[in-house]
């Protein structure tokens, strides 16, 4: 490993271990010092895949604006005056996400491309890895939020859907279910219209609250005073049709209740969940994850691979409105510790140690019988 001795003014770097890291391509002496080959007149970073130069011809300088003050340009291979790869690549994403929020009318990949200056090919690649979706996912993902925006202020769902940059009324209504959660119109009205039922218990992990639609259950969550379960209900459906839970209610509030012991006793449920297209392939790969197993936010974005979309996968576990049943307290820090949780690290904690210790009992019964 290259190591440089930082002063100031900084002091030219020492040949021998720049050297050697020149030889190795090290990427993590990148920006700490150049060198240039003098047969060929360029400047160049120590990762730079050209082939490696005669020692005789190499010189190294501190900064790009001393080996420029010593006649050299940049090497058009590892552009050393410009900021790291993942960096610049980082940027076009950002830019290209930009010209995404700000167009009236969604711009096709080639031209999002073109204006990032990267190849059609590459730019969807690296598009899907920074953001988890796909170019036309994100912009889709967009026009939804604008739609909601849109759906509280206009007179119509149509001038609504029009205004969010929906083009096709047609094509609108067959993706705003999985887009608002509900039918556009009823979204609109905060829910009116849509009969949710709900049930309020008390577990080993303090207050659950289960609501289901007519699809199956949209949300399950937990906390320490059921009122406050139930206002963050009416909240996000503040014009909906909720009612205690009927008899035919309790029992799959009772199988739910089961759930927290025996994972399996919650897996024919249904659920009405309603995200975008990566999020619900976050939340089906969290079902896939055995009770008593945990993996990193990393190794689940490498299970639906896409393992540069840590962050997009972590946003979609934190934007889970189903507990236990989509069990995103199954991933963990890097470290195997316990990260956040939208109903508490506590909770997640618990959790976690039951299962475990629900998974270890099997094996142990199994040496008793030997």
């Amino acid at each position: 490993m290259l190591t440089l001795t930082s002063s100031h003014p900084p002091t030219a770097p020492d040949p021998d271990a720049c050297w050697q890291a020149v030889q190795q391509r090290d990427g993590a002496a990148d920006g700490r010092f150049w060198y240039s080959v003098r047969s060929t007149g360029v400047y160049c970073k120590p990762s730079c895949g050209a082939r490696t130069p005669l020692r005789k011809n190499v010189a190294f300088h501190a900064s790009c604006a001393a080996a420029e003050a010593a006649g050299f340009r940049p090497c058009q291979r590892c552009k050393p005056d410009q900021p790291p790869l993942q960096e610049r690549q980082a940027r076009a994403i950002a830019q290209a996400c930009r010209l995404i929020d700000q167009a009236e009318q969604t711009p096709d990949t080639a031209t999002l491309a073109e204006a990032v200056g990267l190849s059609r090919y590459h730019f969807h690649r690296l598009f899907r890895q920074h953001t988890g979706v796909t170019p036309k996912a994100y912009a889709d993902a967009c026009r939804a939020s604008r739609l909601r925006a849109q759906l509280g202020e206009r007179a119509s769902v149509t001038e609504a859907l029009y205004e969010a940059g929906f083009h096709s009324s047609g094509r609108f209504y067959t993706h705003s279910a999985a887009q608002l959660g509900m039918k556009p119109s009823v979204y609109r009205r905060g829910g009116a219209g849509e009969k949710i039922r709900f049930a309020v218990a008390q577990c080993w992990l303090g207050a659950l609250l289960v609501a289901a639609t007519g699809q199956g259950i949209c949300a399950l969550t937990l906390g320490s005073d059921p009122e406050t379960l139930v206002r963050q209900l009416q909240d996000r459906f503040p014009q909906a049709d909720l009612a205690p839970g009927d008899a035919a209610f309790e029992q799959t509030l009772a199988q739910v209740l089961a759930a927290l012991d025996d994972p399996q006793q919650g897996a024919s449920l249904p659920l009405d969940v309603r995200g975008t297209a990566f999020q619900q392939r976050v939340w089906q790969a969290l079902r896939a994850v055995p009770p008593g197993v945990t993996l990193s936010y990393a190794e689940l974005a490498a299970h639906i691979g896409q393992p540069e979309a840590v962050r997009a996968v972590a946003n979609a576990c934190a934007r889970n409105e189903i507990a236990v049943l989509i069990p995103c307290h199954r991933i963990v820090r890097l470290d195997g510790s316990a990260s956040g949780y939208r109903w508490g690290v506590e909770r997640k904690a618990a959790l976690l140690a039951r299962e475990a210790a629900a998974r270890a009992v099997p094996a142990s019964l199994e040496d008793e019988g030997a």
